[in-house]
């Protein structure tokens, strides 16, 4: 992965997935026609036809193939309908909105096609018109998302509507919680000095002259480049835009020429040299040279010995691990009191196979409580040391109130919010226009359509 990026670019998979990549095929193949038509919107044929192939493609089938192709067009019901009630709440997306999620689609498109040539060659169009043909399909689905958020924003349960959806479980059906853990960490990030700054400048400074006096610019990225997920391309890159880099990266690289190098640019990641590709539209493709400058043995044994003074403070119970946490991390969770927080669900439990295996490896000694000795790690290329705190440990269990309350107080959340939309369906669906059409008219619906 290309240390420079600033953020994933992981996107939600939603209803325009699976439709755009079937359009051309389906386009062939289906027969198109109006099914069914809310509040003056409309669902066509293609629409339920082209998202089945797709969940065929995927093996998602299960049932008859017109039960399936039921459940899907009366998803579309509920997402026009949901659509509709924006247009009356007149709620809006800008463009640049849309823009930014179009951008972050692309970028994902980008990415499981190879490169911008392929996904062009799959679709027989070009990124822009690929764009072009998104534009509305996201601005609706934006819409949808906000009118959703709308009927929920206010559902909160109480501590006693907790306890009630708990004890309705039967007993045989209450989930089982795998082992989980919560760590904390406390970071030392040794001090990069002017020396081995100008060392990395110097060493930089050099593969330009090379590259002035003719030397291949992506044979010296492969021999010395510090960035391992470009080195081995030449460090190229691949398609980018404006937001997907380090913003002085991309002030550097925007104003480049194809086949233009640029001076030794700076970012917190090191020290660049960069070559413009070629540019298309708001993408530009480069490669690059990263020098980093490198801790000095010195300075990282300072930080070992800073942190093993910290840990000893701890363990003697003359500070406490929030209190050091504060006081002397450097590590971005500082802010969270120095517990890492799970991306998957938002809170700081972590399942045994959620955890970095080098991590278990270190707070699997640990009793509850407990704090390792320092451990030198490697982060973006730099070394540093850290202390790991083992704050909680449960093993395999039945959910219960005492231990997973905030499990079970979401499970209740989303059960409500599911009863309040579906009241929601209800109402709106009785005031607005909805007239199905065949073959759908004949479908065994969960919900009341039409009257």
């Amino acid at each position: 992965m290309v240390i420079l990026m600033k953020r994933s670019c992981s996107v939600l998979l939603i209803l325009f997935f699976s439709l755009f990549q079937f359009s051309a095929m389906a386009q062939d193949t289906i027969i198109d026609g109006i099914v069914a038509i809310v509040g003056g919107h409309m669902i066509l044929k293609s629409d339920v036809e082209t998202q089945y192939l797709q969940y065929r493609a995927q093996g998602n089938i299960t049932g008859s193939p017109q039960r399936v192709k039921c459940q899907i067009f009366e998803n579309m019901l509920f997402m026009k309908l949901l659509y509709h009630q924006s247009e009356v709440d007149s709620l809006t997306v800008t463009d640049t909105q849309v823009e930014s999620e179009m951008d972050r689609r692309m970028r994902y498109f980008i990415a499981q096609a190879g490169s911008p040539e392929r996904l062009e060659e799959y679709y027989h169009k070009s990124l822009l018109e690929i764009k072009a043909e998104m534009h509305d399909l996201i601005a609706e689905q934006m819409m949808v998302e906000q009118e959703q958020n709308k009927i929920t924003e206010k559902v909160t349960v109480t501590p006693a509507e907790v306890k009630t959806y708990f004890r309705r479980i039967p007993k045989d059906s209450i989930p089982e919680v795998n082992a989980e853990v919560e760590i904390g960490i406390i970071t030392k990030q040794p001090a990069i000095t002017e020396v081995e700054r100008n060392i990395a400048r110097e060493q930089l400074a050099g593969l330009k002259e090379r590259i002035t006096k003719g030397d291949d610019f992506a044979t010296l990225a492969i021999l010395y480049s510090e960035d391992p997920g470009s080195a081995k391309q030449g460090g190229e890159l691949g398609m980018f835009q404006r937001g997907d880099m380090r913003p002085q990266f991309e002030a550097a690289a925007f104003k480049l020429k194809p086949g233009e190098v640029s001076d030794i640019v700076e970012t917190e990641d090191g020290f660049h040299l960069i070559q413009m590709i070629e540019r298309r539209g708001d993408f530009v493709n480069a490669r690059h040279i990263l020098i980093q400058p490198k801790v000095s043995p010195i300075e990282l044994n300072h930080a070992r010995i800073f942190l093993d003074s910290i840990a000893t403070l701890i363990q003697t119970k003359k500070i406490t691990f929030e209190t050091a946490v504060i006081t002397y991390s450097d590590d971005p969770n500082k802010n969270n009191g120095g517990i890492l927080l799970n991306p998957s669900s938002g809170n700081s439990k972590f399942e045994i196979s959620e955890v970095d295996p080098k991590i278990f490896f270190i707070i699997d000694k640990l009793k509850e409580g407990e704090i390792s000795t320092p451990v030198k790690w490697e982060e973006r290329g730099r070394n540093q040391y850290r202390i790991y705190y083992l704050k909680s440990r449960t093993t395999p269990h039945y959910a219960n109130l005492e231990g997973d309350y905030a499990r079970i107080q979401q499970w209740a959340l989303d059960k409500k919010k599911i009863e309040v939309i579906q009241r929601w369906i209800d109402k709106k669906a009785d005031e607005t226009y909805i007239e199905i059409m065949p073959p759908y008219n004949d479908c065994t619906f969960d919900r009341k359509w039409t009257n």
